[in-house]
Formats: C-alpha cells, structure tokens, sequence
C-alpha cells in the first residue's frame, strides 16, 4: 500500500513581476514579501535563477535587493546537489525569466517533486515572479513568454490548482492595432483546459496561506473562466474558493 503523506499549510506568494514602475527590484512588494517570511522565521533563501541564462548575476540582483532586508540569498546553481538543496531551504524563490527555460531545467535537474514535496507537504514558503509564478501553476500555458525550448511537459508544480497570467494588461480600447489580444489568448485557452485563469496585474500578487488565498497589491485582478464572463477582483479579496479547484 502506497504511503499517504499528509499536507501541511501552504505558504506560497506568487508575485506578477518583479518590477514596477517607480520602485527598485521587488520594492513595490517588501511589506507582503517581509511578512510573508516572517511567518516562518525565514533567514535564508534559496533562490532558483534558471529562467535566465547569467545565474551569477541574477543572483546576485536578487541578493542585492533582499539582503538589505536582512535576508541571506544563496542560488541553486553554486549548490553541488539542486535536489538536497532544495530539501534542506528554509525559503524558496524562483524568479523571472522565461517560463520555457525554466521548467525545462527544473524537469532536467529533476527538482519537480522535491520541490512539491517541500512546498505541499513540508510548508515551505515558496516565492515566485513571473515566470516563477507560471509554473508554481497547473501548467505553463498561459505564459507570455517565447517558446524557445521544450520543457518535456507544460504540466508544471501545481502548487495551486488553477494557472495564472502575470503581467496582465488589457488592451486599449482606443488603440488601433487588429492582432488577438491578451483576452482573447486567455479565452483561446479556456476553451480548451476548462480552468480559470487569474490575470495578475503588475504590483499585485496571490497570497496563498493554508487554505486562504488573498489578492494582494494596489491593483485588481481578473479571472477568467471557461463558459462566463470575466470578473475583477479588488485588492484583498478572498480568493480561496480557486483552492478547491
């Protein structure tokens, strides 16, 4: 007989970007990203840079934003075994990059359960941006990103049971450009997975905490579902019923 391991409290935030307009690399997000941590007496975070090509230095903009904040930052890629180190991190941040890139080598460097495992049944706070928000999802389907290689499956972490789309941003009514627009994209996809998508506008982010999932930012949010109507969401709406998907 198969061996059932129970779940813990997910922890788990999942950011549009890592940039805004106005402020300094994740400076739009220190007081949920702070008290995210903070929670789990967070001191050191294990940060996975695989969605872009100079690991040294994409760790090293991370660590230079977090560090301040009183955060030790160490990446992956300096780590001789990826799966031992993600089992023995006390915070996880996957960043931003290309979404194709990254779950590629995440399947590569076969990190795909352990980081299931340490996140759904450890609760581990995971911390994701953009791409890292993509495949903490159901799939990477609703990526903005080129595909430039091949993952061996869209099926991703499945952290949470529905996807999201960072960096959403409707397009403008007045404008006169005549290609799919970002909707359309998303309403294309429905058809097909029959689950909702959560359309995250840059400075927002899901705040995922045991059961409770929670919009946080200064902006709403839009979901899309298969068969209605889209809806928007105001900052610090419950959004916990996408959990029992």
């Amino acid at each position: 007989m198969q061996k059932v391991v129970p779940m813990a409290e997910r922890a788990i935030l999942l950011l549009s970007s890592s940039r805004v307009h106005g402020y300094g690399y994740l400076e739009h997000a220190k007081p949920q990203i702070v008290d995210f941590l903070k929670r789990k007496n967070v001191e050191s975070i294990l940060f996975v840079p695989y969605a872009l090509i100079d690991h040294d230095k994409y760790t090293a903009t991370v660590s230079a934003a977090l560090t301040p904040w009183g955060y030790k930052v160490e990446g992956i890629h300096t780590k001789k075994c990826p799966v031992e180190a993600i089992s023995s991190a006390q915070a996880i941040f996957v960043g931003g990059g290309n979404t194709f890139v990254l779950l590629k080598t995440l399947y590569e460097k076969k990190l795909i359960d352990p980081l299931r495992q340490q996140v759904l049944h450890k609760g581990i706070p995971y911390m994701g941006s953009s791409a890292g928000t993509n495949v903490a999802t159901r799939s990477i389907n609703t990526t903005n990103d080129m595909p430039v290689v091949y993952p061996p499956s869209f099926e991703a972490l499945r952290l949470v049971p529905f996807n999201i789309n960072p960096h959403y941003l409707e397009t403008d009514p007045h404008t006169e450009h005549k290609g799919e627009t970002r909707d359309e994209r998303l309403n294309e996809y429905l058809e097909y997975a029959k689950l909702p998508v959560l359309g995250l506008r840059e400075g927002t982010a899901l705040l995922v905490q045991g059961d409770k999932a929670t919009l946080v930012g200064d902006r709403k949010a839009k979901l899309f579902r298969p068969n209605a109507e889209p809806v928007e969401y105001e900052p610090n709406s419950d959004l916990s019923f996408l959990l029992q998907l």
